[in-house]
C-alpha cells in the first residue's frame, strides 16, 4: 500500500486553532482528512524545529488521493505541507534491478 511522510507547518492562524482545540483535536482532523481520502493515519507527531508536525498515512488511492488531501489541508490557509512518497525496502531492490539508460550532463 503506498506509504506517505507529510512534513508540515502552521500558519498563524493554524498555531491559533492549535491552542484553542489542542494536539488530539487536530490529531483527529487529520485523521478524518486521511479516511476520506480512502486512506489511514499510522501516526502523527508533533515537532519542535522547521517542522511543527509529522504525519505517516497508508493511502491506496496513490498519489491522486494524497494531492487532493494536500490541496484540501493548504486551502485552509492554517499549514504549510510538504508530502513525500515513501518506498519498502522491497520498492528499492526492484527498482535496482530496472535497467535503465541514461547520459549525465557533458558526458
Amino acid at each position: 500500500m503506498p506509504k506517505y511522510l507529510v512534513a508540515g507547518s502552521y500558519t498563524a492562524a493554524g498555531a491559533r486553532g492549535l491552542l484553542a482545540e489542542g494536539g488530539s483535536a487536530r490529531r483527529a482532523a487529520t485523521e478524518q482528512l486521511i479516511a476520506s481520502a480512502g486512506g489511514t493515519l499510522e501516526g502523527y507527531y508533533f515537532a519542535l524545529g522547521g517542522d511543527d508536525f509529522y504525519v505517516i498515512a497508508d493511502v491506496p488511492g496513490g498519489n491522486t488521493a494524497v494531492a487532493a488531501a494536500a490541496l484540501t489541508a493548504a486551502a485552509s490557509g492554517a499549514v504549510n505541507t510538504r508530502t513525500i512518497a515513501l518506498l519498502t525496502p522491497e520498492e528499492v531492490d526492484a527498482a535496482a534491478k530496472l535497467s535503465l539508460r541514461y547520459r549525465a550532463p557533458g558526458s
